[in-house]
């Protein structure tokens, strides 16, 4: 049944078919002739290890024991579930225990704990239904072996931007094809008004990698702001070496998005830097996100100057600053349609990106507020944890 040198061929093919590291491929069939051994040849009670070597193609069997003392066995009338939590006693088996006085008559220097290796008689002729046990025991541990390879590949890829071809629509959730795995975007992460068509090729953002029990998951996104923040990184490497930094981002997917940037370097400006020359490198993010439009303003630790780069394209006469993250914003009566954009979306992001609430009035009439479509839906607090989440 166990040609080891065909074993030994297999493993390198094995491992580059499935993609899995040629040691794990090893462990597997270690495990699969430990079993068949133990199977054919041992007690069922028996801890049985096999150690086998590509290179001479020669197998070592041993069983193994663990080292116990007194105060990790039961007594003879207690039970386990009487354990008190962070115990680990057991009751002791000679088949799969040895007393710690025994055990260092053999190795002086062991401890409670630790397993000994006793060699055993070197056997591999097994009957049939050892050697078909083993079969299944290497392919469902290959199987596994797969799982966590593909699962450990894909996770490296979480808080990232991934490419993939559109595979089939199933309402409003799309399933894309990533290469070695299928990933969905939800309805809700999709960028309103974008079609998307299957076979189209496109780049997502990775939300989050899980395994479960209907296996891997993986959720995509074209409408987070991290994705701003990752295509940004790609196209600008001042962003990727971070000398500018993205301090927040206030989106709403297919409209329009604004950006806080900051340099660390006095000479290196930041917004210069995100446009590019010609603006090639915004127009290069506007392009993947269906021409949405992209304001880039300064970040400021001061709130006045921060709220008022905020509001930009619009020109502001003053920023009075008041308690509990609100602002009154004085806007000249020609200023007024744009510091509050069409349905009230420019003063509406600027409350995203700063976390202020932002009151606009105009300069002719100070004492009058001006009700602001959209503005009341929101908290404060909601802008700020959306920021914070951009800049992670």
């Amino acid at each position: 049944m166990f040609d080891l040198k065909t074993i030994v061929a297999s493993i390198k093919q094995i491992a580059e078919e499935r993609e899995i590291p040629e040691e794990r491929v090893q462990e597997i069939i270690e495990a699969a002739l430990a079993h068949a051994y133990k199977k054919e040849y041992r007690s069922k009670n028996e801890i049985v290890k096999a150690k086998f070597s590509p290179e001479s193609g020669d197998t070592q069997f041993f069983q193994v024991k663990q080292v116990v003392d007194s105060s990790m066995l039961l007594e003879e009338e207690e039970e386990p579930e009487e354990q008190k939590e962070g115990e680990r006693r057991v009751r002791f088996n000679p088949d799969r225990h040895i007393m710690l006085e025994e055990a260092r008559e053999i190795k002086p220097d062991i401890f409670s704990g630790e397993e000994l290796e006793f060699p055993l008689e070197n056997k591999i002729e097994f009957g049939r239904i050892s050697a078909q046990t083993a079969k299944q025991v290497v392919l469902q541990k290959l199987h596994e072996a797969e799982k966590e390879t593909l699962f450990g590949f894909y996770k490296t890829k979480e808080g990232e931007i991934i490419s993939g071809i559109i595979q089939r629509l199933d309402g409003r959730n799309i399933f894309v094809d990533i290469g070695k795995s299928v990933g969905i975007m939800f309805g809700d992460e999709i960028i309103p008004r974008e079609r998307y068509r299957p076979g189209e090729r496109m780049k997502f953002f990775v939300l989050s990698v899980e395994q479960g029990i209907r296996g891997l998951s993986i959720l995509l996104s074209r409408s987070h702001p991290k994705f701003i923040a990752k295509l940004f990184s790609n196209e600008v490497p001042e962003i990727s070496e971070g000398i500018v930094e993205i301090k927040s981002i206030a989106r709403e997917p297919g409209e329009r998005t604004k950006i806080a940037v900051a340099s660390n370097n006095d000479s290196i400006d930041p917004i210069g830097a995100c446009v590019g020359q010609k603006g090639t490198r915004v127009t290069t993010v506007m392009n993947e996100l269906g021409n949405e439009k992209i304001d880039i303003i300064l970040w400021s630790d001061d709130p006045a100057n921060f709220i008022n780069n905020a509001l930009a394209p619009a020109k502001i006469t003053d920023v009075l600053i008041r308690p509990d993250k609100e602002a009154r914003v004085i806007v000249p009566a020609d200023q007024l349609s744009l510091a509050i954009g069409k349905n009230g979306q420019n003063v509406r992001l600027a409350h995203k990106l700063t976390g202020w609430r932002i009151e606009i009035r105009s300069q002719a009439k100070p004492e009058e507020a001006i009700e602001i479509e959209g503005e009341s839906e929101k908290t404060p607090s909601e802008p700020q944890q959306e920021n914070q989440d951009a800049k992670e």
